[in-house]
């Protein structure tokens, strides 16, 4: 029997973090719930307990379900017929074995059936199911529509759909149009408020929705007539029972073919609106959609452990010129860095959701008592913190996992093109995740404000007081020499006679210099916690600097003058 949570170290590593007791603590709000639920923790070892035990059954169910259903899920597909969605066989089992099993709605607060767990976990659990089949890590990661639910609905709202989707409803959020994929400000779906049927109406199409025949749809439409930019978009939820959206088709996609892809048709649709109005795009759905970018983080790192294993077992076990591959110093080469690549996004997921942890536990925290000072500046920090590294943590994971889904076929060979090996679909599915939920364009355009704005370099110096060590000593003054470039890259790019375009220009290399040496530090304080980070910290470390030094140089010797050279 196969288990993903218990064949993998570095993830309990990660469950057992420093910041853990606080972040459970805010959670669990003084364990409050130990008198009103049989099954609520009575402390912090009690809460860690749970969560190992069902991460262990979650581990067990991809391992012995789910990934072994992957090639019969990607073959098959979903199927469409009379405007509807049927699962494959096979994810339907995947989907109904989670669901009995009870891990469904893992962050949901009790009282609607959840577990209430910190998002520490849960997001750990949809890295089990993305490296088992990441095509069904879509439709589990959908749960997120909970959460947005959770934070903005009415409490009739949550009585009425949260507890289904405990129970294994099935979730979407319909956002993207024909005319409005990236800029969703251009969103023409239309709601009218009925006054005689006490709803809205929605009437439109929508278009590249995930698991798009979903029992509860969150829908972006525009409320305010004469509208034409974000501030008349509200956020509305419907209900399938009401049989009023039609899938116009499925999409014939590259990659993640056991989750559906659809196009719909909205006519008369009853839903109910979440939240106030005019705020659908500007508040509700940036916080759905950096919970997404979140969940692709998560999903991201699970396809980049899956190809790490299969490369590691393809190298070990394929012989030519009378030794294993993995003896050859360049496939040897392209695993370590496939390893330390994939524990250096891991480390960054992590600790971006820590910051998510504190700040969301602070803000149902406030519901029910008013903070006190500290704790209102704890969680202002840990959100801003949140907002800066989830664009980081996207691109990040992202480009590393087609990287590393690219190297393990490689190490493959011609085999690896075949579709005898999982590998050939692991690089299929991983070419989405940097699309979907935002291109890394996209993400850079958030990111580059952490450059602009100081945070990251407010936070590099955090991690740089932090203790290490003393064998590892040498990698931090190696990040502060990085960090010494990326501040004079910083001033080059940004300095008098800059201009916007001239910033936009230099953004990625100025992100991505960022996101080197904060990696680069995450892994040198994991490896003072625990050496088995050790090899992947002065590997990643010495290919950040390599990275660095690269894009310093190019800004050094840019003339802006050339910018012309790359206009349209």
């Amino acid at each position: 029997m196969a288990n993903f949570y218990t064949d993998n170290d570095s993830l309990r590593f990660h469950l057992t973090h420093p910041l853990m007791p606080k972040i459970v603590g805010i959670k669990e709000q003084n364990y409050k719930d130990k008198d009103i639920f049989e099954d609520a923790p009575v402390d912090f070892e009690d809460a860690m307990d749970n969560y190992d035990k069902v991460l262990e059954i979650v581990g067990e169910i991809c391992g012995d379900i789910i990934a072994p259903n992957a090639e019969a899920a990607d073959h098959e597909g979903p199927h469409h017929e009379n405007n509807r969605v049927n699962y494959a066989p096979v994810t339907q089992q995947n989907h109904d074995v989670l669901t009995q099993a009870g891990v469904y709605s893992m962050s949901l607060p009790r009282e609607y059936n959840g577990l209430n767990f910190t998002m520490v976990p849960y997001v750990m659990a949809a890295e089990l199911v993305s490296r088992a089949d990441a095509g069904f890590g879509n439709i589990w990661g959908l749960q997120d529509c909970a959460e947005s639910i959770h934070e903005f609905g009415s409490k009739a709202l949550k009585e009425k759909f949260l507890p289904r989707i405990s129970q294994g409803a099935t979730c979407s959020m319909d956002l993207t149009e024909p005319d409005a994929g990236s800029d969703l400000g251009a969103v023409q779906m239309k709601a009218t408020w009925d006054e005689s049927k006490g709803c809205w109406l929605l009437n439109g199409v929508k278009r590249f929705i995930t698991n798009g025949d979903a029992e509860i749809k969150l829908v972006l439409a525009r409320s305010e007539e004469g509208t034409t930019d974000a501030r008349g978009l509200s956020y509305f939820v419907y209900d399938k029972n009401d049989q009023a959206v039609k899938v116009r088709r499925i999409e014939n996609k590259l990659g993640i073919k056991g989750s559906p892809t659809c196009e719909l048709v909205f006519t008369n649709a009853p839903a109910q609106i979440v939240g106030d109005r005019r705020m659908g795009l500007i508040k509700y759905v940036m916080s759905l959609m950096n919970g997404a970018r979140l969940g692709v983080g998560a999903q991201s790192v699970g396809i980049s452990e899956a190809a790490y294993r299969e490369g590691l077992a393809y190298a070990k076990e394929r012989k030519q010129f009378g030794k294993a591959i993995i003896e050859f110093p360049a496939v040897a080469e392209l695993l370590s860095n496939i390893k330390a690549k994939l524990d250096a996004s891991r480390a960054l997921l992590y600790e971006t959701t820590r910051f998510v942890d504190i700040y969301k536990g602070y803000s149902f925290l406030e519901e029910t008592r008013k903070l006190e000072k500290e704790e209102r500046e704890d969680a202002k920090e840990n959100q801003k913190l949140a907002d800066f590294f989830t664009p980081l943590l996207k691109l990040f994971s992202s480009e590393y996992c087609n990287q590393n889904a690219y190297d393990a076929l490689q190490i493959h060979g011609g085999s690896g093109f075949m579709k005898d090996y999982p590998i050939e679909r692991i690089y299929r599915d991983a070419r989405i995740t940097t699309i979907y939920e935002g291109t890394s364009q996209l993400q850079v355009v958030s990111a580059i404000r952490g450059v602009t704005t100081g945070a990251f370099s407010k936070r590099i110096k955090v991690y740089e007081s932090m203790e290490v060590l003393p064998e590892l000593e040498f990698l931090r003054q190696d990040l502060i020499s990085m960090t010494e470039d990326y501040n004079q890259a910083i001033a080059l790019v940004t300095g008098e006679g800059s201009t916007p375009e001239y910033v936009d220009f230099h953004a990625r290399r100025l992100v991505e210099m960022a996101g080197h040496i904060i990696m680069g530090y995450l892994l040198i304080l994991d490896a003072t916690r625990d050496d088995q980070f050790a090899r992947s910290a002065r590997i990643y470390v010495k290919y950040a600097q390599a990275q660095c030094k690269a894009h310093m140089t190019y800004i050094e010797q840019f003339n802006p003058d050339q910018l012309g050279d790359f206009r349209a």
